[in-house]
């Protein structure tokens, strides 16, 4: 059998395949952050398409915490219901559904407000100056996940992803180049990962499926976390996760290079310290999955080759595991 066709586990999680739909911004929320029509339509799409997992875009814990006013919210209980629907729909679509949850820090885009970071760092003369954030804050925002991990297991979803990468606040706080405290929070490693950990702390008390991460495992940036530091973090909260979706950049603004697969060589580095991983990157062949499920990842997301071609993986089905299609999609 090719690997991506095989069955595997993921934590609790058992996954028909080893290919997962990446998490990716939609802002087609309305501006209370509910969920809309096009979800339905986009996320089921996928997992009629033969995905094992979708994971859900950046869903804010906080209304303060989304990256524009269209973010999917799951910070106020109106948003059970719609959740609640979407879980159904993919579920009878034939695929696992995972949340990720997420709150951006100083790169909000909501107006009227201010961002809030763990030091008062602008990210960019694009964004204005967050606040740095006080102790009795830092608690509010661990409550504000463990509230929003209550309401994803009212609503069905079989996994959570902490959104740890990019840029955003718990990215911000791991991150020497955006996190000056001086305080239990910040400093040594230790400290700056202290937050994320009573997050996953704290999420774990609310919700009994599976949990894991995404993070940034390099920061292109002079001073900032390279795969090394990356898997420090990740020993440190090992305990809590199933393992990490691995992504990088976005932290500071900086450029990338950018080509099929070049996050890879971090999630092999990872794997091979014994860590779980999920690996991407520009990834748009069935060689290329192949490739690196033999060696770098133990599941790969896929995320733009999927916005245009959403039956990718069903159409590698029909090649390999015929007999594996939905019957109505056998004739095409």
């Amino acid at each position: 059998m090719v690997k991506f066709l095989q069955p595997t586990q993921w934590g609790k999680l058992s996954l028909s395949n080893r290919i997962v739909m990446a998490p990716m911004c939609m802002y087609q929320a309305d501006t209370n952050g509910v969920i809309q029509p096009f979800h339905f339509a986009h996320y089921t799409a996928r997992a009629y398409g033969g995905v094992a997992m979708v994971i859900t875009e950046a869903t804010a814990v906080e209304a303060r915490g989304r990256i524009s006013d269209r973010d999917l919210g799951i910070y106020d209980d109106q948003h059970i219901v719609g959740l609640q629907n979407l879980v159904k729909a993919v579920h009878q679509s034939g695929s696992l559904i995972a949340i990720q949850l997420a709150h951006a820090g100083r790169k909000s885009g909501i107006q009227n407000q201010t961002a809030i970071a763990p030091s008062a760092i602008a990210f960019s003369q694009d964004y204005g100056t967050p606040k740095a954030m006080t102790l009795a804050e830092i608690k509010d925002v661990i409550i504000a996940f463990e509230k929003a991990a209550i309401r994803a297991q009212k609503a069905g979803f079989d996994g959570i992803e902490i959104h740890g990468a990019h840029g955003y606040l718990i990215n911000e706080f791991l991150s020497p180049l955006t996190n000056h405290r001086q305080d239990q929070y910040g400093g040594s490693i230790e400290n700056r990962t202290r937050f994320l950990k009573e997050i996953l702390q704290a999420v774990r008390k609310g919700f009994k499926g599976e949990v894991w991460v995404r993070l940034s495992a390099e920061e292109y940036a002079e001073g900032g976390h390279h795969v090394l530091e990356t898997i420090q973090v990740l020993k440190l909260i090992q305990p809590f996760i199933a393992g990490v979706n691995v992504s990088s950049g976005g932290v500071v603004p900086t450029s990338i290079k950018t080509q099929p697969g070049y996050q890879l060589p971090f999630a092999k580095q990872i794997q091979e310290a014994g860590i779980l991983t999920i690996g991407g990157g520009l990834i748009t062949t069935f060689e290329q999955i192949e490739a690196a499920l033999d060696t770098d990842c133990h599941l790969i997301y896929l995320g733009r080759e999927l916005l245009l071609n959403p039956y990718f993986v069903l159409q590698h089905i029909k090649k390999h595991a015929p007999e594996r299609m939905l019957k109505p999609y056998q004739r095409g």
